[in-house]
């Protein structure tokens, strides 16, 4: 009998063991898991349901010291502060930060054709028009063709498009800072979150005696 229960001890220890191993390399095996895919596959992904979020701003170039402006067909980057072509409505397309970009004042989007080129268009619904939002290290962002991938936005030091297949990441013609116009306030309001609390109970006042 104390064999069988030495054994039976022994054999219970092992299986323990085995177990703790087990939950071991599970958590470092969830540990080591690499969310990016199904973020990136998420930031592809159309998004119909969630309400768009519609921002007013203008894109100031690093390379050409303006701001793009939309006219119509023709893309530039050679707006002042406040130019009324420069003001852009950019709205998000999916869960993450594929944007649509509108001109204010013409309603023509900011679109890049399959030569990669610059243009402007009355209808947006083309993934032509849609652009992936990235910030970059240095606090700039570039926009990237959602449909031609490695393409960038990007304009030369006299303003005037640069065609997508010669811009890179790295290179300031495709760099950009947001930039509000003069008077001019963010269209989306910030979300507020409400606070509920338990409703107290009211105590009524005791009629003395």
């Amino acid at each position: 009998i104390v064999r069988l229960i030495k054994k039976y001890s022994c054999v219970c220890f092992h299986i323990e063991l085995l177990c703790f191993i087990c939950f071991c390399f599970m958590f470092v095996a969830e540990e080591n898991v690499d969310f990016r895919i199904h973020v990136e596959n998420q930031t592809r992904a159309r998004d119909d349901v969630s309400r768009k979020q519609l921002r007013l701003y203008q894109l100031y170039s690093r390379t050409s010291g303006k701001h793009i402006q939309v006219l119509g067909r023709r893309i530039s980057a050679k707006g002042e502060d406040g130019d009324k072509y420069a003001q852009l409505l950019v709205e998000t397309d999916t869960f993450g930060s594929q944007v649509r970009i509108k001109g204010r004042e013409t309603d023509f989007y900011l679109c890049m054709n399959r030569k990669g080129k610059l243009v402007g268009k009355p209808d947006g619904t083309s993934k032509e028009c849609v652009f992936i939002e990235k910030v970059l290290e240095n606090n700039y962002t570039a926009l990237m063709s959602a449909k031609y991938s490695g393409w960038y936005v990007g304009f030369t030091k006299k303003g005037r498009p640069r065609k997508g297949p010669k811009t890179r990441e790295n290179q300031q013609d495709v760099h950009f800072m947001k930039r509000y116009p003069k008077g001019q306030v963010e269209l989306q309001k910030p979300f507020k979150y409400t606070t509920v609390t338990k409703r107290t109970r009211r105590i009524r006042p005791t009629n003395p005696s």
